[in-house]
């Protein structure tokens, strides 16, 4: 096998096993998750600063049950290296009554067309908390 049967130098050398060792984060890096894990809290412990959406299958809940897991996203503080490998808090999964629900926050623009240009900014980000049954993602 020749380095002609690659389209760049990067895969041939990951394929000939000798890709250069994955950089270590940036302090910027860095910086940059913490200020988005924190304002995530902030927004999932008090769904203020941005828009709360609750799927059918939440909505149908009773009330009981509804009020229940609301509950248990605003106090979820399980993160892992599996369900927050990037140490944004974007991301859980509760259950309630038996039942097995997923929460996930997204950082749109204001005008909720895209993702944010930057999601540590809230002049130019609305967060999106969506909440669901795990059968629905």
């Amino acid at each position: 096998m020749s380095s002609a049967d690659f389209s760049t130098s990067t895969d041939y050398a990951a394929a000939s096993g000798n890709s250069p060792k994955p950089a270590q984060p940036s302090v910027t890096t860095a910086g940059h998750a913490a200020r988005v894990r924190a304002q995530n809290d902030a927004f999932r412990s008090s769904f203020a600063g941005g828009q709360v959406v609750e799927t059918p299958g939440v909505v149908e809940l009773p009330e009981a049950d509804r009020i229940a897991l609301l509950l248990a996203v605003r106090c979820f503080n399980s993160f892992d290296a599996d369900n927050d490998p990037h140490g944004e808090h974007d991301f859980g999964a509760v259950e309630v009554r038996g039942q097995r629900f997923f929460w996930k926050i997204d950082a749109y623009d204001r005008a909720l067309l895209g993702h944010s240009p930057d999601p540590t900014d809230p002049a130019v980000t609305t967060r999106v908390l969506t909440i669901m049954r795990a059968d629905e993602y």
